[in-house]
């Protein structure tokens, strides 16, 4: 399928999307439209007509709607999953180790074959995924051409941790660390700022609250 530029928002829609079709019995649901979506989704008919239009081959047909077998498909591909993409993590405490043997990132096309951690000496870990020293993250990287990396590491140690995976030909990086980090132009960095999603939700529910007092 040609690869089409789609906006950010859409791309962030297309996952939901893809899980609530993966819920659905090929046999009991062959077929799916865009309204059906829309609804179960809270989304805009409109919207979903032109994310999914963004993604699929084929119009969604009148009274049929669209394969769902089909859409999920084309939703995979397009987002990458039907191949999967081998990770390293650099810092191996609760969050790092959690990540690492989270199983749930396969049906993403995601696989995250090992983490290091400079207070590790020897090689360990658990469920077949190794946890090894820092020292051998370029070997390891370059053996099995690695382009993502995940930091779970300090703040205090994220640009450093960000400079060695630049160096070691990672192309994207995925930061956990709570700080600005600073990648060349051709580096994609993708921050889960969780301070940030945290203040999101604050703010909603102190919204909801003070709107709910109002019909008290």
């Amino acid at each position: 399928m040609k690869t089409k530029e789609i906006s950010k928002s859409t791309l962030q829609r297309l996952p939901a999307y893809l899980n609530y079709l993966k819920t659905l019995s090929p046999r009991e649901t062959p077929n799916i439209s865009a309204t059906a979506l829309a609804a179960v989704l809270g989304l805009g008919e409109v919207q979903v007509r032109k994310d999914l239009a963004s993604v699929s081959l084929s119009a969604g047909k009148p009274k049929t709607g669209y394969s769902v077998c089909s859409l999920i498909k084309e939703i995979e591909e397009y987002l990458g999953y039907n191949n999967i993409k081998d990770a390293v993590i650099i810092g191996a405490g609760k969050m790092g180790t959690a990540l690492l043997n989270y199983s749930g990132f396969a049906q993403y096309g995601f696989n995250i074959v090992a983490a290091f951690d400079i207070n590790v000496t020897e090689d360990g870990g658990e469920k077949g995924k190794k946890i090894f020293p820092l020292s051998k993250f370029g070997n390891l990287c370059k053996r099995l051409n690695i382009k993502i990396g995940i930091i779970t590491a300090p703040a205090s140690a994220a640009q450093e941790v960000c400079d060695l995976m630049v160096a070691n030909n990672i192309l994207a990086v995925w930061n956990f660390a709570p700080i600005h980090l600073n990648v060349p132009e051709h580096i994609l960095l993708h921050n889960e700022n969780m301070a940030v999603s945290l203040a999101i939700l604050s703010k909603h529910l102190k919204e909801n609250l003070k709107k709910s007092k109002k019909h008290l």
